[in-house]
């Protein structure tokens, strides 16, 4: 993979809200592989750095989530590299907190930043798909995503699993997913929900 784009949206407001964990992981992997400070391009922050010995571009839209497919082209574009060799990392209603799961193309499963990117590349790129649960009405989506991790899922589950994602990363950059998958479940099992509430299972 050579461009690896975490979605989210820009500004202290959303910094720390479930739909920005694609942006907390762009940082978690700048931090861990000592790429320079982002810079502004592409209608987005980006840096460069090496992963697995080769060079590698980290990407943070700033057009906002809806308009993430601006950047991306924007990007693929001027470096001229296909979207098979892209990897989009983005929040995922549909996984209990804490799971990742990697795929390339398919559905948007209505969200706004795959949409956008779709719309603008196709769905022949990757995904990263981390869990943030699900509320367990469609209606509260869109407060839910918005709201903040909690104190306790930061330190339990965002903190630990982010560090498995950054650390596991030359997996995925070097075309290995399944082996990437695997290794972020080793390093790091989510707590199980309690009983009486399971955040994350899809309402029948």
């Amino acid at each position: 993979m050579r461009l690896i784009v975490g979605l989210g949206n820009p500004g202290s407001r959303y910094a720390r809200n479930r739909h920005n964990i694609g942006f907390m992981a762009a940082d978690a992997i700048a931090r861990r592989y000592g790429f320079p400070a982002f810079r502004d391009r592409f209608k987005g922050e980006l840096a460069e750095g090496v992963i697995a010995g080769a060079r590698r571009l980290l990407l943070r839209p700033q057009t906002f989530m809806n308009d993430s497919g601006e950047s991306v082209l924007a990007a693929m574009s001027f470096y001229k590299i296909p979207p098979e060799d892209i990897v989009v990392i983005h929040d995922e209603l549909d996984l209990r907190p804490g799971k990742v799961r990697v795929k390339r193309g398919g559905g948007n499963a209505g969200h706004n930043g795959l949409r956008s990117i779709d719309a603008m590349i196709g769905p022949d790129y990757w995904r990263v798909r981390i869990g943030i649960g699900h509320p367990g009405i469609k209606e509260l989506v869109h407060p839910y995503v918005l709201q903040n991790f909690t104190p306790d899922e930061a330190r339990l589950i965002v903190m630990p699993l982010l560090d498995a994602v950054s650390e596991t990363m030359p997996l995925l950059a070097e075309g290995a997913p399944d082996a990437f998958m695997s290794e972020v479940a080793r390093r790091f099992t989510p707590p199980e929900p309690p009983d009486e509430a399971k955040p994350g299972d899809k309402p029948a």
